[in-house]
């Protein structure tokens, strides 16, 4: 597939960095030389130096016969312009752009083809704030993502020593929760994935990624690990875009506290905020962290643009008391060291984010993505389509498919109705099938399995 990326920034590079490991001819177009230069350093890629909203830049850079465009600069005007240039002048079949500013996500009409001809809109910021949400939500889980409308959700959690399930075999869970059915996916053992069988005996420390309905996710919880106390109290650095969102998202089931330097950011966060306290100060002021009591604070969320503030202050934080520490970390090559260290979650925003726009990349028919473990690993949602005979899925016993090595089919929704991915389970038409794969590298041949035969059609 030929796609052009507008914006080399963090979300542009990730982006980039994904798609190229497939096999997809890039191209990158930025007005920072430096970074396309590192960039192109890095990856097996084209780049060109120019502004992304002018034609005769998009037709240098080749979107005359690309697939897609992938608009994701830091200009939301910027991002729509060029949708609307692709559209109009290129004919380019799929134009997705980033849009920050909550004023245009609140008039859709403005994305239509009668106006900017945008064909998806993604929210970098809106992504990580609810990925955030449910961080808070369930504070046992390093990772909580949903699939088929919130359906079903596949949560990882890491096993400790002492824990309900640690010394165990797989098989206890089940036998345990003869009410609540689930299935873990996989599980990751001093960063090595294993593939999960019911004799496979849990060790402190292991990653596991287990799914279920959704509704079953705290009895599931109970089982693989003490539940913590429900979260109570929230403090917040950063009243930007993502702090200011979660703030919102929060004041009103949570005692929020939002932490920024900013003096006028400030008044103006608290004239938006009914219920959340707002602090002028720094996040990493360790008098005003104790004044203001962070260490019965359940959640500290460390948001800032800044890696290493945030480092310091979610430090800070955990030193005084804090129970959970949330960190945002820009830098990806930061985020694997950090992360279940003294700091309980690193976040890259720009893995968060990622998933939302490989489901429109990825080949058949797919409904969601999600990246798994800083990227190496994903979590796919493919409609199943076609009969047993132009299907290799549809009509099928789950042990009758030719899973690639490290893929597992976690679950199945099918009319609504969540059905574990059991070796004994059939796939149907229309199904939609949760797959867990371990290795990215599989994703091109987990996706033509899913392909239906072109005389389908």
């Amino acid at each position: 597939m030929k796609i052009l990326i507008l914006g080399a920034g963090q979300v542009g590079s990730t982006v980039a960095e994904n798609l190229v490991s497939e096999a997809n001819d890039i191209t990158v177009v930025d007005t920072d030389g430096a970074k396309l230069a590192a960039l192109q350093n890095r990856l097996d890629l084209r780049t060109l130096v120019g502004n992304a909203s002018h034609p005769s830049v998009l037709r240098q850079a080749g979107l005359a016969d690309a697939d897609m465009l992938l608009a994701v600069t830091q200009s939301d005007e910027v991002n729509m312009v060029a949708c609307k240039l692709a559209a109009s002048l290129f004919n380019t079949p799929t134009r997705i752009a980033r849009i920050r500013s909550a004023d245009y996500l609140a008039h859709p009409e403005i994305f239509s083809k009668d106006n900017f001809c945008v064909d998806f809109s993604i929210c970098p910021e809106q992504i990580l704030t609810d990925y955030i949400r449910k961080l808070i939500e369930f504070p046992e889980a390093l990772q909580v993502l949903e699939f088929a409308g919130g359906r079903v959700s596949l949560v990882a959690v890491r096993a400790f020593e002492g824990g309900p399930l640690v010394g165990r075999e797989l098989k206890y869970l089940r036998s345990n929760m003869p009410q609540v059915d689930t299935r873990v996916a996989a599980i990751f053992r001093h960063d090595r994935p294993i593939i999960p069988e019911g004799s496979t005996v849990i060790e402190d420390g292991d990653e596991i990624f287990f799914i279920a309905a959704t509704q079953n996710i705290r009895r599931v919880l109970q089982e693989l690990r003490r539940m913590d106390k429900p979260t109570k109290r929230v403090m917040i650095v950063s009243g930007g875009n993502i702090g200011r969102r979660l703030a919102l998202s929060l004041e009103n089931d949570y005692q929020v506290k939002l932490i920024e330097h900013n003096k006028k950011v400030c008044e103006n966060l608290a004239g938006e905020l009914s219920k959340a306290l707002v602090l002028q100060g720094d996040g990493t002021d360790e008098n005003l962290l104790e004044t203001e009591r962070v260490g019965d604070v359940d959640v500290f969320c460390a948001l800032t643009n800044d890696d290493e503030n945030n480092i310091m202050s979610a430090l800070l934080a955990k030193k005084a008391g804090a129970r959970k520490v949330i960190s945002l970390i820009n830098r990806s090559a930061y985020v694997g060291l950090l992360q279940g260290g003294k700091i309980d979650i690193a976040l890259s925003p720009a893995h968060v984010t990622i998933g939302s726009l490989l489901a429109y990349v990825r080949q058949g028919d797919v409904a969601a993505v999600h990246s798994l473990r800083r990227g190496a690993a994903e979590a796919l949602e493919l409609v199943a389509h076609g009969d047993r005979q132009s299907s290799r899925v549809v009509g099928r016993r789950i042990d009758e498919i030719e899973l690639p090595k490290g893929a597992t089919i976690g679950a199945i929704v099918r009319n609504g109705e969540v059905i574990m991915g059991h070796h004994d389970r059939l796939i149907e038409p229309e199904d939609h099938v949760i797959v867990f794969v371990i290795n990215k590298q599989m994703i091109r041949k987990v996706e033509k399995l899913f392909q239906v035969n072109v005389g389908f059609f």
